[in-house]
């Protein structure tokens, strides 16, 4: 399968088929996450408050992370159709302004009559992991 966006039928899935989305996290992802979402927590929004903190500089929400695991299971596996069912995450390393953040999806179950698909979730910069956790999804079907 090298199709990377639309929709990857239940039928057609193989353990092991994954997919990836890189994207550059700054200022603006970060602002427009804080807009939409209403956390405005200072620490992703005000250097001073970043400085102050365990991190020492400012760091992007980590739901605006995790909101590339969204993208891949609504876009590129399963893809089109797909309905989001439980997720389960994990923040291991923060993500600063300017990273660039790949996440995978990575198909771990398929249980066909159920129309349900597992997934391992995987986000990175560079080789550090700073997410990682699973989700279920009920996959598009043929039937």
């Amino acid at each position: 399968m090298t199709r990377e966006i639309g929709t990857v039928y239940i039928e057609d899935m193989e353990i092991g088929t994954s997919r990836s989305i890189t994207k550059v996290i700054g200022d603006k992802e970060i602002n427009m996450f804080a807009e939409v979402s209403e956390d405005r927590n200072p620490i992703h929004l005000d250097d001073a408050a970043g400085a102050a903190s365990i991190f020492k500089t400012r760091v992007a929400h980590g739901m605006l992370s995790a909101s590339l695991f969204s993208a891949l299971l609504g876009e590129r596996l399963p893809g089109h159709g797909t309905i989001y069912l439980a997720q389960t995450l994990k923040f291991t390393a923060p993500v600063k302004l300017g990273d660039e953040v790949t996440a995978t999806v990575t198909v771990t179950e398929i249980i066909v009559p159920k129309r349900r698909v597992s997934l391992e979730c995987i986000a990175r910069v560079g080789d550090t992991v700073v997410i990682k956790g699973d989700a279920v999804v009920l996959a598009p079907s043929r039937a």
